[in-house]
């Protein structure tokens, strides 16, 4: 019936990039558990290309109050959905207000964007990057997005110390850890080793795991969901005392995201390293220790379009007796 009083969708709008054919794509998971890939964007980069405008009768006028483009950088909440959190709006106009009687494209471009976050999906949160096209009309505009994906490059300072933590049950057991660094690139490999000071419980066997803690709200609203990323058997069998068992793990098996810290005030990500043991009793001892991780710029990538930006990494060392 909308549709019959001339109040329906009587065009379609697609957005074509400049640079679609040459662009890098990223596979990215979508909700409903299926995939779509989307075009990759750096911190700087242009945004630029055309709006399509086709006509479903050609020659029928179509009515409008103006056409614009925006470039939206937006986070949702997923238990807040009526809520959206805008850090980045640019927008253009790109038609006054008037009638549209044929199929046409406009062409856009937005220099230099500041992208100062990276995109992420998680469990209870999104950050997403995209563009929106809207021809307002008097009852129903006509709208589209096209979505956008962002990473963040980040160097950080020679400066990498190792980790070393300990387990200990007085009289017991004394295990020391060692990992070679506290940060990580999404590519890296962490090496470590285990050192058995002094065993008088009988392990049946250990694991590690690399845990991603999401934290979305602030004070006593925040909510902190725990994701174990992936579960490594180091030991199956009792050690002795004086022997060191190797770790290498390597982080490009995994789909992990950067640690993201405060991220506009709404949600933060961060891994852990658990080490588990267990013993024949089924009695579990555990530690974490947190770890830094961040996206490397690709070989690929020219210098004047990286867009590294230096971030100054924190360890928060909370170790657990």
């Amino acid at each position: 019936m909308v549709s019959w009083l001339g109040y329906g969708n009587s065009a379609t709008v697609s957005i074509v990039l400049d640079d679609e054919e040459t662009r890098t794509k990223v596979p990215v998971l979508l909700e409903d558990d299926g995939k779509e890939y989307q075009h990759l964007f750096y911190d700087g980069d242009n945004v630029s290309g055309k709006c399509v405008i086709k006509l479903k009768q050609e020659g029928k006028k179509l009515e409008h109050q103006g056409i614009k483009i925006e470039f939206l950088g937006q986070i949702e909440i997923y238990y807040d959905r009526g809520n959206h959190y805008e850090f980045v709006k640019l927008d253009k106009d790109l038609a006054r207000p008037g009638d549209l009687t044929e199929s046409c494209s406009f062409p856009f471009e937005f220099l230099k964007v500041v992208k100062q976050y990276e995109s992420y999906t998680g469990r209870n949160v999104r950050l997403r990057y995209f563009l929106r096209v809207t021809i307002s009309r008097r009852l129903v505009d006509i709208i589209h997005e096209k979505e956008l994906m962002v990473h963040q490059l980040s160097s950080y300072p020679e400066t990498n110390s190792s980790l070393k933590m300990e387990v200990g049950i007085e009289d017991c057991l004394h295990i020391e850890f060692e990992y070679n660094r506290s940060k990580y690139h999404l590519n890296d490999v962490i090496v470590g080793k285990i050192y058995f000071i002094l065993v008088r419980i009988k392990i049946k066997h250990m694991e590690l795991s690399i845990i991603k803690r999401e934290t979305t709200g602030s004070g006593p609203n925040t909510y902190n969901e725990n994701e174990q990323i992936n579960r490594y058997e180091i030991m199956d069998g009792a050690p002795v005392r004086g022997e060191s068992i190797p770790i290498r793990l390597f982080l490009s098996a995994y789909d992990l995201s950067p640690t993201m810290k405060d991220v506009n005030k709404k949600f933060s990500v961060r891994y852990y390293l658990n080490l588990v043991l267990v013993d024949e009793e089924d009695r579990r001892y555990f530690k974490q220790q947190e770890i830094t991780l961040w996206r490397k710029s690709p070989l690929s990538l020219k210098p004047e379009n990286r867009g590294v930006v230096a971030l100054e990494s924190t360890l928060n060392e909370n170790p657990v007796s």
